[in-house]
């Protein structure tokens, strides 16, 4: 019988350590935001922003944003006008089976079989890794020649960066190497680096308290006059849920502990900046009826992020709006 408690003991603390680590990343992200990374930052919104003495990592990618995702098919080099067949070559049945014969008859020449002679001897498994093998070697063969030409015929047509354009990005990872995607739009490739004041630092930090703030009182108003509209109903919705749970999210003595700039540039009517920052905060969650504090509230905790900031081209440091927020990855 004792056993049997023992048992029926060990069980019930087995599982209640489980709910709570299965409660802990929920309750370990309630600040502003919930841990998530969601936004836009214009053109660049499914780039990585370059990483920073504060974010030396990569930049998790949005898991909501207004922005639409480049489709598969727009992505890379081989997405330019003319490159459709390297695209595709040799990914169908009807590829395939081209190559094998043509692998075949290569062979069959190679071994003095005749062109098609040397099929009979791709009848046991090692002519077939041997046709395969060969496959792969003429498929790259073409694949870069195709890609030389096309690249060729888009120089000769004028396929060039916008005069005075220069990177500042020469010293960090090209975007899509963090796994972001793997290409800028040509909006980006456009936009062009901006250089900031002190100024605009000033209200980055400001803002980053200010906003803070705001979402522990639940002023709504606030936060859209210190935010993008998209922000404003990511906020919005987590208030909501907020009270539909019956708990109340309390932010107070956010500090900036370290902070520097990832990436600033212009591109059509705004401005972006991103920022890499670790802020130390309080963070309770709150009983709304009693107003004690829920069992596992983070209380003081640390945390780094990457948020973005925008701003009318041409207008002051007080116009800055947060634009996205994203997590260390």
């Amino acid at each position: 019988m004792s056993r049997f408690f023992a048992f029926k003991r060990g069980s019930l603390i087995s599982l209640a350590l489980g709910a709570l680590l299965a409660l802990a990343p929920a309750l370990a992200e309630a600040r502003m935001g919930g841990g998530g990374s969601f936004g836009s930052r214009g053109s660049r919104s499914w780039s990585a922003p370059p990483p920073t003495r504060t974010m030396p990592g990569t930049a998790s990618p949005f898991e909501r944003s207004v922005t639409p995702q480049p489709s598969p098919g727009m992505a890379g080099p081989m997405s330019r006008p003319g490159g459709a067949f390297s695209g595709s070559f040799g990914r169908g049945l009807l590829g395939g089976l081209a190559g094998g014969l043509l692998g075949a008859g290569l062979f069959g020449l190679l071994t003095g079989n005749g062109l098609f002679g040397g099929m009979m001897g791709f009848a046991s498994v090692i002519g077939l890794l041997l046709q395969i093998a060969l496959l792969v070697f003429l498929a790259r063969l073409a694949f870069n020649w195709f890609t030389r030409r096309n690249a060729n015929a888009m120089a000769g047509a004028g396929y060039r960066p916008s005069p005075g354009f220069t990177s500042p990005f020469t010293a960090r990872a090209p975007f899509g190497a963090a796994g972001f995607g793997s290409g800028a739009s040509p909006e980006a490739a456009m936009a062009k680096p901006i250089k900031l004041a002190a100024e605009d630092f000033n209200a980055f930090e400001r803002l980053l308290g200010e906003t803070q703030a705001a979402y522990s009182r639940e002023d709504l108003g606030a936060l859209r006059a210190m935010s993008t509209p998209e922000m404003a109903s990511y906020f919005d919705e987590e208030l909501e849920d907020n009270r539909r749970k019956g708990v109340l999210n309390r932010v107070s003595e956010v500090k900036l502990l370290q902070g520097d700039l990832s990436e600033a540039w212009r591109e059509g009517v705004d401005e972006y900046a991103t920022v890499a920052m670790r802020f130390a905060l309080n963070d309770e969650i709150l009983d709304r009826g009693t107003g004690k504090p829920a069992p596992g509230s983070p209380g003081e905790t640390e945390t780094t992020e990457a948020w973005t900031f925008r701003r009318p081209t041409g207008s002051g440091s007080k116009e800055w709006k947060l634009s996205a927020i994203q997590q260390a990855a």
